[in-house]
């Protein structure tokens, strides 16, 4: 039994986005799974899907809780009796393919993204150690050093002037980790949307070898669908039917 965890708070991410994760994996991992939720609004949520509330603020004050640090609490011995390989999932991602790699993939190990960064950056220095916490993964009942550490080093971890942010501080309290491979997870914004001024006339392909689309920050996966017409001209997106043949429930 491996797990898969994801949260929910707030109005930008409904109901629908947590089932069309649940459903995507249902479909695409060959092994059971336990799928928690951690929202305050349990709603609308399909059938499997393990609801719970969201675990006691351990002193963050740099935000209102719930917030991202909860990526950090759950790694916490006994957190939801969870135990073994855990695999965390933003709700704002796309399932392209099997995801029982994920879970064969370093086992035993802290595998997390290595956060994408601007080309135009790449060309005057190396791309930082920092991972994406989108999706990663984590031992569910031997992780208790990474809350620890995290406890231990609240004010740091609060501190945007060391830790730019929550994921930042996740690389660092992990200690041993491993980067996906970069061909199972690719970012919609840097690895599919075409450079300004292509992306007004040409619409995203689909990334060969990809097990997984992270649409972080926008658009999200149903306006990649419909198009997106952000504020900024190297922001829009043409209409991208294909992401609807997978982002289903």
């Amino acid at each position: 039994m491996v797990n898969i965890i994801c949260m929910k708070w707030g109005t930008r991410y409904p109901a629908h986005y947590v089932n069309v994760l649940y459903r995507s994996i249902q479909r695409n991992l060959s092994r059971p799974f336990r799928f928690l939720c951690l929202t305050d609004d349990p709603s609308d949520l399909v059938e499997g899907i393990e609801a719970r509330p969201f675990p006691e603020n351990p002193g963050v004050t740099q935000s209102k809780w719930p917030n991202v640090f909860m990526k950090l609490v759950m790694t916490r011995d006994g957190f939801e009796n969870l135990e073994g390989p855990t695999l965390f999932l933003d709700l704002d991602l796309v399932v392209l393919d099997s995801i029982d790699c994920f879970f064969d993939y370093k086992p035993g190990k802290n595998c997390i993204i290595h956060n994408w960064w601007e080309r135009r950056k790449q060309l005057f220095r190396k791309r930082p150690e920092i991972g994406n916490s989108s999706i990663f993964r984590f031992e569910a009942g031997k992780s208790q050093y990474i809350y620890d550490t995290f406890v231990r080093e609240l004010d740091r971890a609060q501190d945007r002037s060391i830790f730019v942010t929550e994921q930042h501080f996740l690389t660092y309290a992990m200690k041993e980790r491993y980067w996906w491979p970069e061909e199972w997870v690719r970012s919609f914004k840097f690895n599919c949307r075409p450079p300004f001024p292509l992306n007004l006339v040409m619409s995203p392909p689909k990334p060969k070898g990809a097990k997984f689309l992270v649409f972080h920050g926008q658009p999200d996966p149903h306006d990649a669908v419909e198009g997106f017409r952000g504020k900024k001209l190297h922001h829009r997106v043409k209409p991208v039917p294909w992401v609807a043949d997978y982002w289903k429930p």
